[in-house]
């Protein structure tokens, strides 16, 4: 391996931030680099690095993984190495979860029929009231309660990762999430609503990963996508989508202090979801994403609502991929306090400048250094100069101090991030494959 001295003395270029967190111990024990991000505030963010001999698991399906999380609650630091791809549903189909409710698609498809049902009130009735009995044998299997003081980490070179499970982080403190892959988090019983939007819309009910009321969590190279089993392969129905997917990490209900660094996030619609309401919390909501990528992401990277958000060295790539056309990138309401720099965007030619921002007219997004397609670009002022009825504010009510491998060569991430970002990377040491 070379050194990244090495590398600069050799007169290589400039090295992409990659952690090193406590480099003297093993993937698995590693803690969350002070300065690096929202979550290293405070106490910081450890998981289950005090773990002792009994509380170190390695899993390789779904009975090890709920064994090793046990309850969901409780404090008790503990190691769970995933070993391969774990498969959630354990084997199960939709139509496993579905056998003795009396659940059909056939059947909740002629009960609520526009035509029939019409579009002033929600599904009820004995179709739905199956569909929740199925949703909730699903939800059994496939959502995984993570408790406090948690390490959660793929084991290097086995592919590790979780296909068809929810990680849930609830009311939970001080959990690490690592080198995992995250594919194909399905709803095998979407809900239609007739009264969402001026159509209507089904909606899922599972994120790979989503924190509720969560603190201190550090999530750092992983991968999310929806494969196989692509946006644009699925139905329609009353004129919509039939969603199975959901979003890939979703930060919600209160949730703070949170780092979100050397992900991969592809394949997906509503990416990242920091915020579920307008009202969701004030004074909370803090959350660091940096070096992550965001490839063949249609929308969310992030929408955030109210907290205080730093967004560095990402890089957004907005070439529709297997259906999924880029939307926007991150939208900013409800008066949320986004502080983004030294971010890279390449930008296809399909997509305007103008277009890479949203917002409600509440939010700010306060920038600098960013580029798009290599040059310096304000992406703040070509969104404001196309929406003037729903501009962003420019300065944000706070001042990031947690940088920790803030970079000012934004150019160069698209290279760099290729190499770094997501699992599979990182070997027993919690050093990048060179």
């Amino acid at each position: 391996m070379i050194s990244a001295a090495a590398v600069v003395a050799a007169g290589l270029g400039a090295v992409p931030f990659v952690t090193t967190a406590s480099a003297a111990v093993d993937l698995a024990h590693q803690t969350l680099p002070a300065g690096d991000g929202w979550a290293a505030s405070g106490s910081g963010t450890t998981g289950g690095a005090k773990a002792d001999t009994a509380q170190v698991y390695t899993v390789s399906d779904r009975a090890g993984l709920a064994k090793a999380l046990g309850s969901g609650s409780g404090t008790t630091p503990r190691i769970i190495r995933v070993k391969g791809l774990i498969d959630a549903n354990g084997g199960s189909s939709c139509d496993d979860y579905a056998a003795g409710t009396g659940y059909s698609l056939a059947a909740y498809l002629k009960a609520y029929d526009p035509a029939v049902w019409g579009r002033s009130k929600a599904p009820s009735g004995t179709q739905e009231n199956a569909r929740k009995a199925a949703a909730a044998k699903q939800a059994k299997n496939i959502v995984f309660r993570v408790p406090s003081n948690t390490t959660l980490v793929g084991v290097p070179g086995t592919g590790a990762g979780i296909r068809g499970g929810s990680l849930m982080v609830a009311n939970a403190d001080n959990v690490i999430i690592r080198n995992l892959t995250f594919s194909a988090t399905e709803d095998c019983f979407p809900q239609w609503d007739p009264k969402d939007g001026s159509k209507g819309e089904w909606n899922s009910a599972y994120d790979s990963v989503t924190l509720r009321g969560a603190t201190h969590v550090w999530a750092d190279h992983n991968t999310f996508t929806d494969a196989p089993r692509h946006d644009a392969t699925l139905p329609t129905y009353f004129g919509r989508k039939y969603q199975v997917h959901d979003g890939a990490l979703d930060i919600t209900n209160g949730s703070d202090l949170v780092t979100v660094e050397q992900n991969v996030f592809s394949n997906h619609d509503k990416t990242m979801l920091i915020g579920s309401s307008d009202t969701d919390s004030v004074g909370k909501l803090r959350v660091t994403l940096h070096h992550n990528v965001w490839k063949g992401v249609t929308q969310r990277a992030p929408l955030a609502r109210l907290g205080r958000i730093h967004l560095y060295n990402n890089h957004y790539d907005t070439t529709p991929l297997n259906g999924y056309a880029h939307g926007y990138s991150v939208n900013a309401r409800a008066r949320a306090q986004i502080v983004a720099e030294h971010n890279a965007w390449t930008l296809s030619g399909d997509r305007k400048t103008s277009q890479l921002l949203s917002g409600d007219g509440t939010g700010v997004v306060a920038g600098r250094g960013n580029v798009v397609n290599g040059a310096a670009t304000d992406v703040v002022a070509a969104h404001n100069a196309a929406n003037p009825s729903k501009k962003l504010g420019t300065t944000a009510d706070w001042t990031p101090t947690l940088t920790a491998g803030l970079g000012s060569a934004a150019a160069s991430l698209p290279a760099e991030l290729a190499r770094t970002a997501g699992a599979g990377v990182l070997t027993e040491q919690g050093t990048v494959k060179r």
